[in-house]
């Protein structure tokens, strides 16, 4: 407190304007779960001028509007009506199963060539798992091949993959995410914190381990029940503690909020509203 008591005001502005250079997005899941096959094309004008009402500074979609050009003109219509931009968009596959591997590299080609058009940056990768088991250890290296390529692909288009966990990558004391670590230690990470949370794994201590390789972070409250909130703000997730760790370790990634809402959870406002009250509610918690 004395050092910022030494800068005086005005410095104290600065340094935390620096803070809150890091944009602060929003994810489309909540919207997603409710439309058929997850497929937000049909509601994409709502969701940008929902996101630019609550303040967010980009969208993070799922990959199904960028498989086709007629969704990306739209998106790109979109960014320009709003001067809001595609962050970038989550993918999932199941990479592990050497069978799909031509399906899925085809797949991801087109929609980052879709991305580069919108000069959307990054493309966070679920890995999908076997049912009921853990991988063996030549899915493990299946898995990490198909990585490298998709990697390869993507920097070759301007946008960083990141391995995003739900909870199987990181259950059984991170089997899926270390294995993968394994075979490529480079490897940039998006982790969701609160999938962590609910895999047992402390997001504090996950993001000091690895700090190296995480560049994209997504966030969800909590309720002391372990349910979901409404929005951010609203549980008991420590976000100041959070925003302190980012600090400390000098994070320059992307921070995303991805609201989610339990079966059955009937809303008690538009989700323009609880996007706007977690922004909010990031802003005052991290000082981003």
């Amino acid at each position: 407190m004395a050092g910022l008591a030494v800068l005086g005001l005005p410095a104290m502005a600065s340094a935390f304007g620096k803070r809150r250079s890091i944009p602060v997005g929003a994810h489309v899941w909540v919207y997603a779960k409710h439309q058929p096959d997850y497929d937000v094309s049909p509601i994409l004008p709502q969701i940008f001028a929902d996101m630019k009402y609550a303040g967010l500074d980009g969208v993070e979609t799922m990959e199904h509007p960028l498989r086709k050009e007629v969704t990306t003109q739209i998106i790109k219509e979109l960014i320009d009506q709003y001067q809001l931009p595609l962050i970038g968009s989550s993918y999932g596959a199941q990479m592990w199963d050497r069978s799909k591997y031509n399906e899925i590299l085809e797949d991801v080609e087109n929609i980052m060539g879709n991305m580069a058009k919108v000069k959307a940056r990054t493309f966070g990768v679920s890995v999908g798992h076997p049912s009921g088991r853990i991988k063996t250890e030549d899915e493990l290296d299946a898995q990490a091949d198909l990585l490298k390529k998709l990697i390869a692909i993507g920097e070759s288009k301007g946008i960083v993959l990141n391995f995003h966990n739900h909870t199987y990558e990181v259950e059984n004391n991170l089997f899926d995410l270390a294995g993968t670590l394994k075979r490529i230690p480079e490897i940039k990470l998006g982790p969701d914190l609160n999938w962590l949370l609910r895999a047992n794994v402390d997001p504090v201590s996950f993001l000091k381990k690895y700090k190296d390789n995480i560049v994209f972070i997504h966030l969800r409250d909590q309720l002391a029940s372990g349910k979901w909130p409404e929005s951010i703000g609203e549980g008991n997730v420590d976000f100041k503690e959070i925003g302190n760790t980012l600090r400390t370790i000098n994070f320059k990634g992307d921070i995303i909020i991805e609201l989610a809402h339990e079966d059955g959870f009937e809303p008690t406002r538009p989700i323009k509203e609880s996007l706007k009250m977690s922004r909010e509610s990031i802003r005052k918690t991290m000082n981003y």
